[in-house]
């Protein structure tokens, strides 16, 4: 029902002037549908008052409730059009009544921790885009046969809304920078084993995958009381991000996902000096896939220990410090970190495994991010001991990924199972930091027990590679014409 709901609902925006690509269809069913949500969850708030003797006050005020503006019904449960509008008035009360009142509450709320607030700002940084009030009001129409009530609708329904959002990236525009696939983040949670009262932080949250899926996996951990319910709300989860698109994204399939108030907030993260981050500034856990192949301003970059333009490294310098010790990660990034030669990048290696235990390196396919050729890999570690040695894994799967072959949990259960004795076998092995050179600390992944076959990489992955090196160099340029200019 939701699949052919949102499909209705795109070919609908397809023909609006206001949209003009998946970015805008997702951004305005977004919209359209947290406030559906809202009206579901504040009827779940008022019957659990009602059944406890407590009094319950509504968030949102009678003339701006769904059943008042969106879906006026009459006794027989379906749209009173008398009641309802459409056309120029729908969007006239929408652009000048909902938007303005729903934007007033950031400033109305008590504290940025509240579901008040969160709505507040989620409308200040949205706007309705949908031209015509007839599809506006066709749009209202399929969302309102929605239900969000059981935990197995609200499942599905945040399911099909990343899916949405992992199409942003396949229509070819920034989107895709928002999604990390599911059986990934799920399988690095497995490895990573976050408990209940441990912190969780991502700096580079996007749609906030990690977030939602450690939620997902901590709710499922064990029975909780209802301390562990409020801290799972509260003091659990914690992210930043830039981009306005994507934090509004990310605070609504948090709540989507149950998080009411989430812990997130709107800023650069790279804009933070390393040196002013205090102990009571840190998290326990870092779960993350930091935007690659970013270029960073030399202002951006007076803010590290050491200096690069690559947004991914410095992403890592600041996760190694916003960690306490014995605090765990699990990274994505690109497995030319661990083989680049170039004085960031050994240096960069060097302190990561003076200063944390690298103790787990997966190296996937290429494929695994669709759209984009970039190989990466995924760095495991603990902060406040040295490494010793690191154990590799190899996923070595018989078939090539891509759009319609994805990777699947099942891919990585070998891996998973393997992870946990540091177990050798065709795909995995150990490497002693002893036998790695200390000049270059080169971690590339060598797999010991493949030696007999020559591994050719296939071709698109190569012009893949290469259209992403002549992307970076332009970008290099660009930044040298502008210091130039300066």
């Amino acid at each position: 029902m939701f699949e052919q709901t949102f499909k209705n609902i795109d070919d609908i925006l397809h023909k609006d002037a206001g949209c003009s690509s998946e970015l805008d269809y997702v951004e305005q069913t977004s919209w359209i549908l947290f406030l559906k949500y809202l009206d579901d969850f504040e009827k779940d708030k008022k019957t659990a008052s009602e059944l406890s003797g407590k009094p319950y006050t509504e968030i949102i005020d009678a003339q701006y409730r769904w059943e008042k503006w969106a879906m006026p019904k009459g006794k027989d449960g379906k749209l009173d059009h008398h009641k309802a509008s459409t056309g120029d008035d729908l969007k006239d009360f929408v652009d000048h009544k909902l938007f303005p009142y729903l934007k007033k509450f950031k400033t109305d709320a008590e504290s940025p921790d509240t579901i008040i607030y969160k709505i507040g700002e989620i409308f200040s940084e949205l706007k309705n885009k949908i031209q015509s009030g007839y599809n506006l009001r066709e749009v209202i129409n399929l969302i309102d046969e929605l239900r969000f009530r059981s935990h197995a609708e609200k499942h599905e329904m945040s399911h099909l809304y990343e899916a949405k959002i992992q199409n942003m990236g396949n229509a070819g525009r920034n989107g895709g920078e928002y999604y990390t696939p599911r059986p990934l983040i799920k399988t690095i949670i497995k490895v990573v084993a976050p408990e209940i009262g441990k912190t969780i932080y991502d700096g580079a949250g996007g749609s906030e995958g990690f977030l939602c899926e450690g939620f997902e996996y901590l709710k499922a951990s064990k029975n909780l009381t209802t301390k562990d319910i409020e801290t799972l709300q509260k003091r659990t989860f914690y992210g930043k991000e830039k981009k306005s698109l994507a934090y509004i994204i990310g605070t609504m399939n948090m709540i989507l996902h149950g998080v009411e108030a989430p812990n997130i907030i709107h800023t650069n993260t790279l804009s933070e000096n390393l040196a002013d981050i205090q102990e009571k500034d840190r998290y326990d856990i870092v779960l993350t896939n930091p935007p690659f192949g970013g270029k960073e301003r030399a202002e951006v970059q007076q803010n590290f220990p050491i200096k690069t333009g690559e947004t991914a490294f410095l992403f890592l310098q600041h996760y190694i410090k916003i960690l306490r010790a014995g605090g765990r990660a699990g990274i994505v990034i690109k497995n030319t970190f661990l083989s680049n030669t170039d004085n960031a990048s050994v240096s960069l290696r060097k302190m990561l495994l003076e200063s944390c235990d690298l103790h787990t390196v997966l190296d996937l396919p290429g494929g695994v991010f669709t759209g984009a050729g970039v190989k990466t890999v995924v760095l495991f570690f603990e902060k406040g001991k040295p490494t010793k040695k690191v154990w590799y894994y190899q996923l070595n799967l018989d078939r090539n990924l891509g759009k319609t072959n994805p990777l699947n949990e099942n891919d990585l259960s070998e891996f998973v199972r393997l992870q946990k004795t540091k177990a050798d076998s065709p795909n995995s092995w150990c490497v002693k930091i002893s036998d790695v050179d200390s000049g270059a600390w080169d971690l590339s992944v060598k797999n010991p027990n493949r030696k007999d076959e020559t591994e050719l990489r296939d071709p698109k992955e190569i012009i893949d590679e290469m259209k992403e090196l002549d992307r970076e160099s332009v970008e290099i340029l660009k930044t040298i014409q502008e210091l130039v200019k300066k």
